[in-house]
């Protein structure tokens, strides 16, 4: 066998059926379960030893191990211990190795420890400074999400382009979800979490992503700056992101091995295919995504899928009524004439946040404004460019009237509510032809004139304007400043040098006085 000991429970049975039995060595090899040479080398180095059977009581194992393998004879040798903290601090840096490490430490120590040795003693030093502590989780508590290192190859139309793996795994029993995408923007971050928690069913407490620039802004152990898309969409279900730190895998270890598992029995199997889609790439992963979670477990009954049914997916909460809509969050400012810029189209809010910078969600189907949290407009989205999009309630009423139109209908309405001869007169106007855009003026400028005079005089200015056959905004407004005018007094003013009209009715005495 080979030259390692061995466990001192055998040597003290083989030591016992030796001198208390009086065995041979074939018979305790026998009964033991080991060669009969090995049974020979322990009883002569036991023999050779000096010491005497039977052993003493409260004989230590590391007692018995220094008679039976006393090592190497003679004073052993002195090495200039390294400085273990220094080396490994040093290993953190680019590029420095342990032989560059080693040859170092022998250029100043030349009878020091060799390579090999160096090393061992090294990994003994490592293995207790990065001690690893082992987190237990829970059913459905918490799901950690990040991209695989490793990516497809789409052959597209246009060129070979490359498919990232977003990969979401639950801490439990690590069932796990796959999915292909374009790219790393936000665009697909957060259409990968709603659709992993579809396939769960469910939703966790926690989400544990990396720190990837689509869903962390600002990187924080203590209270990170999320995305406003990433917290709305962990709003809309009802849980919380617990970001990882900045390069620390073992806090998200559960998806590193998912990654890993990915890596292998799903890239590796793809290595020989061919995909000209993302749509052809992405059913063939959830095909091999399904025997992942298929396979069974080596050390624990049944599988990831199994495990899942029984324990996670009673223990996820339930999902909202509707699925998130993936929207982006941006600022612009209100124009002068009240519209809010995005995608190369416009989209008007109310006229009092003229000059204000607004929040504006865009999704695929509309465009929100808000100030301070409350929604101030909602549009469709307009995938023309330069085209714009108006609700009425947003224009002041002059706008208003404006962008609605001028039509006979509405000139005619207009006069009705003034009066009969005012009606008469629009109507009559309308009638006798011309360019429209020149009628459609001057019926305005004549009802304009009942905000300027009242609607009584235009309605007795329109009556004069039909007697005297005059069908110009001119005339109807002089009318109208004729009838303002204040009328002449009726009654004369008296005093001493006015003879009045008596004096005039007895001819008899005007004559006498003369």
């Amino acid at each position: 066998m080979k030259t390692g000991r061995l466990p001192f429970v055998l040597v003290r049975d083989i030591l016992r059926l030796h001198f208390d039995l009086a065995l041979s060595y074939r018979e305790i090899g026998r009964s033991l379960g080991i060669h009969h040479t090995t049974v020979a080398q322990v009883v002569q180095r036991f023999t050779t030893s000096g010491h005497s059977w039977p052993l003493p009581d409260g004989l230590r194992d590391h007692d018995l191990a220094q008679w039976i393998y006393p090592g190497r004879r003679g004073r052993p040798r002195q090495y200039t211990e390294p400085d273990w903290p220094t080396i490994h601090q040093e290993l953190r840096r680019p590029g420095v190795t342990l032989q560059q490490l080693w040859l170092e430490y022998r250029t100043e120590y030349p009878e020091g420890l060799g390579y090999t040795p160096f090393c061992a003693r090294y990994r003994r030093f490592a293995a207790t400074v990065t001690v690893a502590m082992r987190q237990h989780y829970i059913p459905g508590d918490r799901c950690f999400v990040d991209y695989a290192g490793k990516t497809l190859t789409i052959e597209e139309p246009g060129g070979a382009v490359p498919g990232y793996l977003f990969v979401a795994t639950l801490g439990y029993r690590h069932d796990t979800f796959v999915e292909v995408h374009r790219d790393l923007s936000a665009a697909s971050w957060i259409p990968g979490h709603v659709h992993a928690l579809e396939y769960f069913g469910g939703v966790p407490r926690l989400i544990v992503p990396d720190n990837p620039k689509a869903g962390v802004i600002q990187e924080n152990w203590y209270e990170p700056r999320l995305h406003p898309t990433y917290q709305e969409w962990a709003d809309h279900y009802g849980c919380a992101i617990l970001p990882a730190r900045v390069r620390k895998p073992r806090d998200k270890a559960k998806v590193e091995a998912a990654v890993l598992l990915v890596e292998r029995w799903i890239l590796a199997v793809l290595r020989h295919e061919r995909f000209t889609s993302f749509g052809q790439a992405q059913a063939r992963v959830a095909e091999l995504n399904a025997q992942l979670n298929q396979r069974p477990f080596k050390k624990w009954s049944g599988s990831r899928q199994s495990v899942f049914d029984a324990d996670d997916r009673p223990a996820l909460r339930p999902l909202p009524p509707t699925a998130y809509e993936f929207g982006e969050w941006r600022q612009a400012k209100v124009h002068k004439d009240y519209p809010i810029q995005g995608d190369r189209a416009f989209y008007r809010v109310p006229t009092r946040w003229v000059g204000s910078t607004v929040d504006v969600r865009v999704t695929a189907t509309t465009v929100e404004c808000f100030q301070d949290h409350e929604r101030i407009a909602s549009h469709p989205r307009i995938w023309q460019p330069g085209a714009r999009s108006t609700h009425p309630d947003h224009l002041p009423p002059a706008h208003r009237a404006w962008a609605a139109g001028i039509t006979p209908e509405a000139l005619i309405t207009r006069a009705e509510a003034i009066g009969p001869h005012t009606r008469t007169l629009v109507v009559g106007i309308l009638t006798r032809g011309g360019v429209p855009e020149q009628i459609y003026r001057r019926c305005l400028g004549i009802l304009d004139c009942a905000k300027t005079y009242g609607p009584a005089i235009l309605e007795e200015a329109a009556n004069r304007a039909l007697t005297a056959q005059t069908w110009s905004y001119p005339h109807v407004r002089a009318y109208c400043e004729t009838l303002q005018r204040p009328t002449a007094r009726s009654t004369p003013r008296r005093h001493a040098h006015l003879r009045g009209s008596a004096y005039y009715h007895n001819p008899e005495e005007e004559h006498s006085s003369c």
